[in-house]
């Protein structure tokens, strides 16, 4: 009885021995197995905690109108005229622009009283000074431009300077003669803000800052009024700004390049 114990015993022992060899070898290859899946799991994991999202800015058109020149004409009858405005992103903070205009004005001088009518265009480019946030694409800009017009001068009439007052003021004299083919040329100094309001679309007013290159005048009077240029006040100076609403045409985007300098944080 004995010896079948023992016997017994000993298959039971060599059996669980066995078993727990089988059951190491299992958990052992099974180990292997997932090993390479955890440090791909791992690596994953990793790279989605160390990478940045990739900021992207558009890149393309945006074209508009002069609103305060659209609506001048509505309050003052001396004056009707209409300008384009336009510009193109090239590189994250520089912008070809251009602006386009006709005007027709009527200029009342103490001594005459002249009406200008004629097209202009200018051309240059801005430079973004304004550090924006996130996805905002706010512009506070300085930019040079130069300007051309061509034009028409009609002299309505004049009055001829009487140094004596004996007779008293001597009475407008109606002219109505038409001088056509004049030009002008100036350089200018624009300064400006375009904010976004909703998608895509911009408001903005802007200040220039003009000195006059060219003007050829009729042969009679001075050009008191260039259109594009705005008033001379007998002199080569002069002052212009505009109030303008616009649409922004995205045409393609650029990734931005964090320098490095930015990447790396400062030790403290």
């Amino acid at each position: 009885m004995s010896k079948y114990f023992f016997s017994i015993c000993l298959l039971f022992t060599v059996f669980l021995v066995q078993s727990q060899e089988i059951t190491t070898d299992t958990i052992k290859k099974e180990i292997k197995q997932e090993k390479p899946k955890s440090k791909t799991t791992k690596a994953v994991t990793e790279t989605i905690a160390d990478s940045v999202p990739v900021k992207k800015d558009r890149y393309g058109l945006r074209v508009g109108v002069d609103l305060y020149k659209l609506t001048r004409g509505f309050y003052d009858k001396d004056y009707k005229g209409v300008e384009f405005v336009g510009d193109f992103r090239l590189t994250k903070n520089y912008y070809l622009a251009a602006e386009l205009g006709i005007e027709d004005k009527t200029t009342d001088d103490d001594r005459l009283n002249s009406t200008a009518t004629g097209t202009y265009i200018k051309g240059g480019f801005d430079y973004n000074l304004y550090n924006n946030w996130l996805d905002m694409e706010n512009i506070i800009s300085v930019g040079l431009r130069g300007g051309f017009s061509t034009f028409s001068q009609q002299l309505n009439h004049y009055k001829i300077y009487n140094s004596s007052q004996y007779w008293g003021e001597i009475p407008p004299v109606a002219d109505g003669t038409k001088y056509t083919g004049l030009t002008a040329a100036w350089a200018e100094v624009a300064l400006g803000m375009k904010a976004k309001v909703f998608n895509n679309v911009f408001v903005g007013f802007g200040v220039q800052l003009k000195m006059l290159l060219a003007n050829k005048e009729p042969d009679n009077f001075e050009n008191l009024y260039i259109p594009g240029f705005n008033r001379t006040y007998d002199g080569n100076f002069g002052v212009g700004f505009n109030y303008t609403v616009s649409y922004f045409i995205p045409l393609y985007k650029k990734k931005v390049i964090i320098p490095e300098t930015e990447k790396k944080a400062p030790k403290k």
